[in-house]
């Protein structure tokens, strides 16, 4: 039998790999551009079983789908720029009780309101600097409809596995464009649960390290109950203030990332086998990269592009490898240099690293990359 085929939106691919992946909850506050999100969910989840709710601002979202996940759903809310901002503090809280959320962020102009319907890329370090102190990290940045829906599952596979929020963030244009779209028959796409108890209520412990990392989550509602705090805890998920403890529960939250570099990170690799100029580019701008990469390689210089598609963790092992290859690595992004800088540090001065940024609401178009690949080469 055929697959279901359709021609749709960015955001709307990205509800719909929400619903793939299980997602039964939702939380969230209205705001372009990704109000698209949350419209569908409001549609679909009451069809399915699930909870869909529009909260008072951003900073309630946040707290509902903290809540929602904690309660045993898998939980998702969708927001940009601004609203980001005010998730933050939310956020850093989920990363400390470490409880599986998805935060669905379309990048639009900042900072502040400021280009509310006009891409950007400038919220890929809010992504692992926007809330306070050490925690881990996971951005994933698609290209394409079918990107977002497959990088959706994708987004609740990682936050299930590692009790950990994990950001989506494609660019306006990717969440508005529309593009065919094969639907993945159930069960083709990996859909993974966090882990349950093993062990009975009365022995159960919610950060209980001899389980390894991630611990097993009950569910709040069930006969497992629990405490979860936004202080550092004790295995028991009550507050303590005892250093090696302390210590100890920093290092295995940033370390169940860490030490799964290779199951979490992404890319993909154009033309760069016998590349003497690498592009490096995320998202939406990784499409005019690639016209240009074609168009440059039609005027027989040798160039490749090198497509992120998780933000973070930061591919360092492969930009240090493409650094030692080539002879110079061009950065095209709407922005003023966020991937630039963390390109820069991997490469370690092996190869010089040329920027190109936007911020004006355009998006970056082959033109500007054509002609940057001509000057460096």
């Amino acid at each position: 039998m055929a697959k279901k085929v359709a021609f749709m939106q960015g955001n709307e691919a990205g509800a719909q790999g929400a619903l793939y992946a299980g997602c039964k909850f939702f939380a969230g506050y209205p705001i372009t551009p990704s109000t698209e999100v949350a419209e569908v969910m409001s549609a679909e989840l009451p069809k399915i079983g699930g909870k869909f709710i529009q909260m008072e601002d951003e900073i309630g979202a946040m707290a509902a789908v903290i809540g929602g996940s904690l309660a045993g759903s898998k939980a998702l809310t969708a927001t940009s720029g601004p609203g980001l901002s005010l998730k933050q503090e939310l956020i850093g809280y989920a990363c400390i009780a470490e409880t599986p959320v998805v935060i669905f962020n379309v990048m639009r102009g900042g900072p502040s309101t400021g280009m509310p319907t006009g891409p950007s890329q400038s919220d890929v370090m809010s992504a692992k600097w926007g809330t306070h102190g050490d925690h881990p990290a996971i951005c994933l940045v698609p290209a394409s409809v079918q990107e977002i829906f497959e990088e959706t599952v994708r987004a609740f596979n990682l936050a299930e596995k590692y009790r950990t929020p994990v950001m989506i963030m494609p660019d306006e244009i990717v969440a508005h464009m529309r593009e065919r779209i094969v639907f993945p028959e159930p069960g083709e796409l990996k859909v993974i649960d966090r882990t349950a108890p093993s062990v009975s209520p009365d022995q159960y412990k919610p950060y209980d390290t001899k389980f390894g990392d991630v611990p097993p989550l009950a569910a709040f509602g069930s006969a497992y109950r629990f405490h979860v705090t936004g202080l550092n805890k004790a295995e028991d998920g009550f507050p303590t203030t005892k250093a090696a403890l302390v210590q100890a529960e920093e290092e295995r939250q940033v370390r169940k990332v860490d030490a799964n570099i290779d199951d979490i990170v992404t890319f993909e690799e154009y033309m760069l086998d016998d590349a003497e100029v690498a592009i490096v580019a995320f998202g939406s701008t990784s499409r005019s990269a690639r016209f240009a990469v074609n168009e440059a390689r039609k005027a027989g210089i040798k160039v490749g592009l090198f497509r992120i598609k998780t933000f973070w963790p930061f591919p360092d092992k492969q930009i240090k490898a493409l650094a030692s290859k080539v002879k110079a690595i061009i950065t095209p992004e709407m922005n003023l240099g966020m991937c630039t800088v963390e390109v820069q540090r991997c490469a370690e001065g092996k190869a010089p690293v040329h920027g190109i940024f936007r911020v004006d609401g355009e998006p970056i178009n082959p033109g500007q990359i054509l002609d940057k690949i001509k000057e460096v080469k």
